[in-house]
């Protein structure tokens, strides 16, 4: 008598948001995004320096962006909807992979050696949390106008003025700039490395690219309320 032994199992693979490679791409997938919305948001606030006139001529252009196919400012909400969305899933698959870290080891290290480890690495989750809630006070400012002294809608340099007048909110927004260099310091790394960019012989190369582009950013939005605070206006 012969024994027919059942056909072997075959795992089943995940899918890959659900794998530790596939969560990692799609932190550094959406935080390309965001790296790239940063730097063209950059670029237009230095629009400011042109004066009142080109200033909001340049905001209502964004606003007309798809005319006549799009209405009158859909372009700005559909783009504010691709970003949260990318924002959520970049928080989502950063939160998932501290998780499955600290599954992975449970008993921490008697003591911690940081290896390479930079201070942007080591506070990216707290440069993370502030970066949000400064998120939703820049909105507040300046997209709704409820906490925008004398705020006038679509009257973006008069606006501009009168919020970074006040030093507190110069400091503030200061300081929420640091966090967002300091963020991007190590994440354009890390995105690099996660979507084999990196090559021994480019290492150097792409380390120095990810100090001075947190360094331009860091400079180029500051240098608005910075200015405004000074009393220096075009």
């Amino acid at each position: 008598m012969t024994t027919t032994l059942p056909p072997p199992t075959v795992p089943r693979s995940l899918p890959l948001p659900q794998t530790t490679i596939g969560r990692k791409v799609i932190m550094a997938v959406t935080g390309a995004l965001l790296y790239l919305f940063v730097l063209v948001h950059m670029i237009g606030n230095l629009k400011f320096f042109t004066g009142a006139e080109h200033f909001d001529s340049y905001a209502k252009w964004l606003r007309t962006i798809g005319q006549p196919l799009l209405l009158h400012g859909m372009y700005l909400w559909i783009q504010r909807g691709v970003l949260l969305l990318a924002l959520l899933l970049h928080i989502w698959a950063a939160w998932s992979l501290t998780r499955l870290s600290h599954a992975a080891r449970p008993i921490k290290y008697a003591t911690k050696t940081p290896v390479q480890a930079t201070v942007a690495g080591r506070t990216m989750r707290w440069g993370g949390i502030a970066l949000g809630l400064f998120i939703v006070f820049h909105i507040l400012q300046f997209t709704t106008g409820t906490l925008g002294p004398h705020y006038v809608k679509e009257a973006v340099y008069a606006n501009v003025v009168n919020a970074f007048k006040l030093w507190y909110v110069t400091i503030v927004y200061i300081a929420a700039m640091a966090a967002l260099a300091m963020h991007l310091y190590h994440g354009v790394w890390s995105m690099t490395q996660t979507l084999g960019i990196n090559r021994p012989s480019a290492n150097r190369s792409l380390y120095r690219f990810s100090q001075a582009t947190a360094a331009l950013i860091f400079i180029g939005f500051i240098s608005v309320p910075v200015a405004v605070l000074m009393g220096v206006r075009p």
